[in-house]
């Protein structure tokens, strides 16, 4: 046999149910890491002077960090260049609009450098033959999530030749050939 409550009689038990759990503490905020929120991710759809597809380089963060893979097409056979540059604009031929190499911390130039390396430093990139090329490189030198999508974004640009990973401001790896803006994906 079921027994009913009237629901004067559950009214009251269900308010105070709610009004015990909306007493509870709030569970603490999860922090932050400073390089953004794990699995974050920014994506650069890279092209060529002539506007033609040069592949992808793809920020995540991961732990602490920024990792970037980049995986080119299209690209003359050797070694090259690459960096994230300071602004997120890509107006070709040249891209000089991607401003410099990404650099919060005032560093010098190069991976070999005695005084530390900018943030956008990478090693090179070798394209094969066939004109295709991969690297993943976790980034140093202060890279934030925050800071490469600040106000102006950041663009990630492929060099005609390879960086040098010591000669301040550029590694004396030429002139820009490919280049992408990052964009939140």
């Amino acid at each position: 046999m079921r027994t009913f409550l009237p629901l004067a009689a559950v009214a009251p038990l269900a308010l105070m149910a709610c009004s015990e759990s909306a007493e509870q503490p709030a569970a603490p905020a999860m922090e932050e890491s400073s390089a953004g929120a794990a699995g974050e991710q920014a994506v650069a759809a890279l092209q060529t002077g002539d506007g033609q597809a040069a592949g992808t380089a793809t920020a995540t963060v991961t732990d602490d960090a920024i990792t970037v893979v980049v995986a080119v097409q299209n690209m003359p056979a050797g070694e090259h260049g690459v960096h994230v540059h300071m602004v997120g604009r890509c107006d070709g031929p040249d891209f000089t609009t991607a401003g410099a190499h990404w650099n919060p911390t005032g560093q010098t130039h190069g991976l070999d450098s005695s005084g530390g390396q900018h943030a956008g430093d990478m090693p090179n990139l070798v394209v094969n033959a066939q004109g295709t090329g991969t690297l993943e490189y976790t980034l140093q030198g202060g890279a934030t999530f925050a800071g490469l999508m600040d106000a102006d974004g950041s663009a990630f640009v492929v060099h005609a030749d390879a960086d040098d990973q010591r000669t301040d401001p550029s590694g004396e790896s030429g002139g820009r050939i490919a280049c992408g803006v990052f964009s939140a994906g």
